[in-house]
């Protein structure tokens, strides 16, 4: 049963209404867990209203009226301050029997009691916030708040600024034995935190909240002792444990207090938080960290880099010295792999080398991939270290084009048939690696050069692996290098597809010229390519060549059908370039007679035998009209092969040497491959090649210069070297006393010109 309540007041009495009023609150404040009645507490709510209105029957000037209600209401709020300051006066004086966690479950229990009760008594006072209140604050009264918002201002001023070190120190020492390990009641934390978030008032407009008191009370003190506590134990832990241990500690630590921040800290907390405990367990021991870092790369702990790598991108600057220590440290590893490579002497093959270059990228784009999380700086360090050693090393020396070169011919294997010829989706995979070193290739002019020689071969001699493989990376390069680059090779592939179709409507011409069988055996089975002087990087043959009877009929047939089609056009015959087939009929004791691949030049030779068989040096020299430098090592190939013998016997190949066809010869295979590449010619064509290159760099620099100078018209010597460096890098890097030179040289043909004050001008 609800207790009686006391007969209502007077409602124009303020003292009878208000013993009436606090006795009826009191009992919300301190005796709510045993029910409010509701007919009492509507008595009470009724009070307030009637003594709130009193005036206005007594008055009949409506001025007069608003004023009273005025001053009644202020004396009403007035009085209930007064009631709220010594209910807390009260709490107080109990709290100061209790300390530490006691502490805090007494002020979370009256926070809650009193807060709940603020929530009543708000409604009791309804009419008051309406009116008086609204008019006070309506009119900039400071210091008036709703009546909720009172018992909050009170708490604050009467009870919370008595205790709040007290409690701050409880948390503190939870927050404390937490970290130590121990289990602790996180929900009385939680609910601190809730009160001292919602004691924050907005000054200046009171139905807002703020974070001051919360950020002051206590997210100052709770940082302060983060701070503390975390020097203490790193400092502790440094002493007695490795680096890789500290950063296995300091990285759960951040991750116990990042989790903090959702199990009962407030949102506001966190950056500051996560900032002191980087700062304390971070940056106070980077250099620490830094000096472990070498070691680390040097025994590859990819797990423990990564875990440097997490703790030192959290500050600034953490990471640029280690950028600087691992691009040292793969050039290194880039330069050590060459020199591997190197002390193999001259034998090595070009696989080896880009092998080798591609191993010390591989591992470390996995590192910077995995440890690094792929961070664009670290590739950045990455790939100006795989530069610098795949341009500067042991065999690609300073001012060297080794590396280009070598690239080219180790592709050039990959894409030409052979018996270790790679699967199709391997080769893919190869290629692409390819175009991983050809990335960080400076004298991407070099690689083009030899590349399109070594095509054109292929191409010429049908021994592309496969036309999509020779697609792919064309395709690859045009995506790098832009179409430019690639032009002439695509160019060089539609040759060969229109000398398929010329080569069909060739042999349905040839039938209709041939009168007889005789005639007809004159011809040679053949397949004729005609490629563009202009895209092939093909030069004339370097010595005059008789070819014999047969090839000659047959090449002045094509010849004939080509002219008939196309006049105005002249067709070079580069017989360097050619090669077939004969067959050995005169071999003793073989039941299938053997096939010799050979080249034209070879050719012409074997087929002397037919007439004779022994020859002298000078009857082959005369007949075929070869140069020494290219009959000689024809000439030793076939005697190695034992299809020819020479007398003396055992000499090398001279003036008075005889040489006779072997009726005993053996060998293994049915097909015999004589055509191989003599090593002179190979020397031959590697010099020609660099020569053409540097005649190609002058051509282009100075197109670049005349290009520049068109559009700009006028400009300062020093800017048109720069923007001719810049214009042309991607295809060499050019050299300044080189720039100058071909500078002067379009002053000598009166493209441009200098004037005054060190600036140059377009010639029109």
């Amino acid at each position: 049963m609800a207790p009686l309540m006391p007969q209502a007041p007077h409602k124009d009495d303020l003292n009878e209404t208000w013993m009436f009023l606090e006795n009826g609150i009191n009992n919300v404040m301190v005796k709510l867990e045993d029910g409010v009645d509701m007919k009492n507490y509507m008595a009470l709510y009724t009070a307030v209203h009637n003594f709130c209105t009193s005036h206005k029957a007594v008055s009949g000037q409506a001025l007069q009226s608003q004023r009273g209600a005025h001053l009644l209401g202020e004396e009403l709020y007035r009085k209930l301050g007064e009631y709220l300051s010594r209910h807390l006066e009260w709490v107080y004086n109990e709290s100061t029997g209790h300390t530490e966690e006691a502490l805090l479950s007494f002020y979370i229990r009256e926070w809650q009691r009193y807060t709940t009760a603020a929530k009543y008594i708000n409604h009791l006072f309804r009419y008051l916030n309406r009116h008086w209140v609204k008019r006070e604050i309506d009119e900039g009264k400071k210091n008036v708040y709703d009546v909720y918002t009172q018992h909050l201002v009170k708490w604050k001023e009467d009870f919370f600024l008595n205790v709040h070190e007290k409690v701050m120190g409880a948390v503190l020492k939870l927050v404390e034995k937490q970290r130590n390990g121990e289990t602790i009641e996180q929900s009385q934390i939680k609910s601190i935190v809730d009160s001292f978030v919602s004691l924050g008032l907005d000054e200046t407009d009171p139905t807002k909240s703020t974070l001051e008191i919360y950020r002051f009370y206590f997210q100052r003190p709770f940082l302060d002792a983060t701070r503390v506590y975390y020097e203490d134990e790193s400092r502790q832990f440094v002493a007695d444990n490795s680096v890789v241990e500290y950063m296995k500690k300091a990285e759960l630590r951040l991750e116990e207090e990042k989790a903090r921040v959702g199990l009962y800290l407030n949102n506001d907390i966190s950056k500051d938080l996560t900032n002191t405990c980087l700062d304390v367990l971070v940056t106070a021991h980077s250099e620490l960290l830094r000096d472990e870092f070498q070691p680390l790369l040097d025994n590859e702990r990819q797990d423990d880099l990564a875990r440097m790598y997490r703790l030192l991108s959290r500050i600034k600057d953490g990471l640029d010295p280690l950028r600087t220590k691992f691009e040292a440290h793969v050039r290194k590893a880039g330069l050590s792999a060459v020199e591997k490579v190197a002390a193999e002497g001259d034998s090595f093959e070009p696989k080896m080398y880009v092998d080798a270059l591609l191993s010390v990228h591989t591992r470390y784009h996995s590192l910077v991939k995995e440890a690094f999380n792929g961070e664009s700086e670290f590739v950045r360090s990455l790939d100006n270290a795989c530069r610098e050693f795949v341009n500067r090393n042991k065999i690609c020396k300073s001012g060297s084009t080794k590396t280009p070169e070598l690239l080219a011919k180790y592709t050039d294997s990959l894409l030409k048939k052979g018996s270790k010829a790679a699967e199709e989706s391997e080769l893919e995979e190869m290629l692409v690696q390819i175009m991983t070193v050809f990335k960080y290739i400076e004298d991407k002019d070099v690689f083009q050069k030899f590349y399109s020689k070594m095509l054109a071969k292929r191409l010429v001699h049908v021994s592309s692996v496969s036309d999509d493989a020779e697609t792919s990376m064309i395709s690859k390069l045009k995506e790098a290098c832009g179409f430019e680059y690639t032009n002439k090779l695509q160019r060089m592939f539609q040759d060969i597809q229109i000398s398929k179709d010329l080569n069909k409507n060739y042999e349905a011409w040839l039938p209709t010229t041939l009168l007889d069988d005789e005639d007809r055996k004159k011809i040679v089975d053949a397949h004729f390519q005609v490629l563009g002087t202009g895209f092939w990087p093909l030069s004339a043959p370097s010595t005059s060549f008789s070819a014999p009877p047969a090839i000659i009929k047959t090449s002045e047939k094509f010849e004939q059908f080509y002219y008939g089609k196309h006049s105005g056009r002249k067709l070079t015959w580069l017989w360097q370039l050619c090669k077939g087939e004969i067959k050995a009929n005169y071999i003793k004791n073989s039941k299938v007679p053997y096939t010799f691949q050979v080249s034209t030049y070879q050719m012409g030779i074997l087929l002397l035998f037919n007439e004779s068989d022994t020859l002298t040096y000078s009857d082959l020299q005369k007949t075929t009209s070869l140069n020494p430098e290219i009959l000689d090592p024809n000439l030793s190939i076939l005697l190695k092969a034992k299809v020819l013998t020479i007398s003396p016997e055992g000499s090398k190949p001279k003036p008075d040497s005889t040489f006779s066809l072997n009726y005993n010869f053996k060998n293994k295979k049915i097909k015999v491959n004589l055509n191989i590449q003599i090593k002179s010619e190979q020397k031959v064509e590697t010099d020609d090649t660099h020569k053409t290159i540097e005649e190609d760099r002058k051509l282009l620099l100075q197109s670049a210069i005349v290009r520049i100078m068109k559009s700009r018209k006028k400009m300062k010597h020093v800017q048109l070297v720069q923007e001719v460096i810049h214009q042309v890098k991607s295809r060499f890097p050019p050299q300044v006393p080189d720039i100058k030179k071909n500078i002067e040289a379009l002053m000598e043909k009166d493209y441009i010109e200098r004037l005054d004050g060190d600036e140059i001008s377009y010639i029109a």
